[in-house]
């Protein structure tokens, strides 16, 4: 009997779920298609991290694990709505209303210390960002939109705001000292195992990496985001914004891009309030209040300072820093939300194509609309968008009742790119050179690195990016 597998997963999905999916259930029932459902919501998924820790009544099955090996099977059949990639902020609220509700978990460990925190630790970040779609979309994407969604959209177009051809807003990104500057990428020759290690100026050698098996023809990839690089060009950016007097805003995936994003997130935090971190930086970062979970967990860190009198004067700090720093975007005027409030309040891929709608606007902190920097560090993907912009401000905004689609034709299979780069991803901890050796001692790659760079490697096989190819050809003819 054919079946279907639809996903429960989080807040808005959820709600669309109780009117879909009896719909669903009700034309699959007149065909003989069971449809049966699996909770793959973040607070399931937290769960079955810790399912040998709890109780036989509150233990949940791992639907995760059960559906990434059905999804290997010729005959899966998977709705998977969309879930929440969780940042650590909001892991953490979603263990804390866990814990209200009488599950004895242990409270996420920032820095982990003992082996029960580490374990701890461990398990929860197998929970959080990308968790499930490297699990689910084990496959080439192949994504197109129906005939009758698109003649819906024509016949009943979206809001497209109007450009005005003196529209301020522009993309930044950095020229040089970036993962896309940096990139290397070798195809191994034949089966091997890689290691990946950090050789000090002083010839000390540290293992990032101990294993990592590859195949013959696999394709290894890496590249090295640098610091002190990044810091100048935040730096430049809050500058110009001020200058230009247009919003200041970040657009970064630090839920995807679990392990790299997020520290870069803290560095456009500490750039933005550059002045706080100079007076009181020793305080902050001591504390580990360092913006990569965002303002916020800064402003609810101060809570829990000994000396409130000094977390007074802090707060006043950042007051007076988004008072004579450029207009920041906001995420929530009413609620005073900026943009730098939560790393996964901004996600690049969602935030732009919207300020794209609204003629190249964010929301500014009276609940108006105005003229932006979009700040995207890394200029991978960066020039997409500023010819977009350039595009709206000299031919107007893009019309939905005749514009065209264009199918996306994605290299996912066995954790490919972005997804198989977490394992391989590190904040460097000494200057030196991070080199990618092979089993026989010979240096494949190697990148010279300095304290605080963000180093990562990724793996795509061979076989998915010939069916990738294949994939694209057949798609264009």
């Amino acid at each position: 009997m054919a079946k279907i597998i639809y996903t429960r997963t989080d807040e808005a999905p959820l709600l669309a779920t109780y009117s879909l999916l009896p719909v669903i259930e009700a034309f699959a029932g007149t065909a003989g298609v069971e449809v049966e459902t699996r909770d793959i919501s973040l607070a399931a998924r937290i769960l079955a991290a810790f399912d040998d820790l709890l109780p036989a009544e509150q233990r949940v099955d791992d639907a995760l694990a059960e559906l990434g090996e059905i999804a290997k099977t010729p005959d899966a059949n998977i709705i998977k709505l969309p879930n929440i990639s969780a940042s650590v902020p909001q892991l953490k609220a979603a263990i804390a209303e866990l814990q209200a509700d009488g599950y004895a978990l242990p409270n996420f460990p920032d820095e982990p210390a003992t082996d029960e925190e580490k374990d701890a630790r461990a398990r929860y970040d197998s929970v959080k960002g990308s968790a499930v779609n490297p699990v689910l979309r084990e496959g080439n994407s192949d994504r197109r939109a129906p005939q009758a969604v698109k003649n819906f959209a024509r016949k009943h177009p979206h809001t497209m705001g109007a450009w005005d051809k003196d529209s301020r807003t522009n993309v930044a990104t950095m020229t040089e000292g970036d993962f896309r500057h940096n990139e290397k990428s070798v195809i191994i020759d034949g089966d091997d195992t890689l290691q990946i290690r950090l050789v000090a100026a002083d010839g000390t050698v540290t293992v990032l990496k101990e294993s990592l098996p590859v195949l013959d023809k696999e394709i290894v990839d890496a590249t090295v985001l640098h610091a002190a690089a990044l810091d100048g060009f935040l730096a430049a950016q809050v500058a110009r914004a001020k200058e230009e007097g247009i919003l200041f805003s970040a657009h970064l995936k630090a839920t995807m891009m679990k392990v790299s994003d997020p520290i870069i997130f803290g560095h456009v935090v500490r750039a933005y309030f550059a002045d706080v971190f100079a007076q009181y930086g020793d305080e902050l970062l001591s504390r580990g209040l360092n913006g990569e979970n965002g303002l916020a967990a800064i402003l609810s860190g101060l809570d829990e300072f000994e000396d409130q009198k000094l977390a007074a004067e802090i707060r006043a700090a950042f007051d007076k820093g988004f008072a004579e720093g450029p207009s920041i975007a906001m995420v929530n005027s009413d609620k005073g939300i900026t943009n730098l409030h939560v790393p996964s309040d901004v996600i690049v891929d969602a935030s732009m194509p919207a300020m794209i709608r609204t003629s190249g606007h964010m929301w500014n902190k009276d609940n108006q609309e105005q003229d932006a920097l979009a700040v995207l560090p890394d200029s991978s993907y960066a020039g997409v968008y500023q010819v977009v912009i350039d595009d709206c401000r000299k031919n107007g905004a893009f019309d939905p009742t005749t514009m065209g689609t264009v199918p996306n034709v994605g290299l996912m299979a066995q954790k490919a790119e972005e997804y198989g780069s977490h394992d391989k991803t590190f904040k460097i901890p000494s200057d030196g050179t991070v080199e990618v050796v092979n089993a026989a001692g010979e240096v494949l790659m190697s990148h010279t690195v300095a304290t605080g760079d963000i180093w990562r490697a990724c793996q795509a096989k061979d076989i998915p990016v010939r069916d990738w190819v294949k994939l694209a050809v057949n798609r264009a003819r």
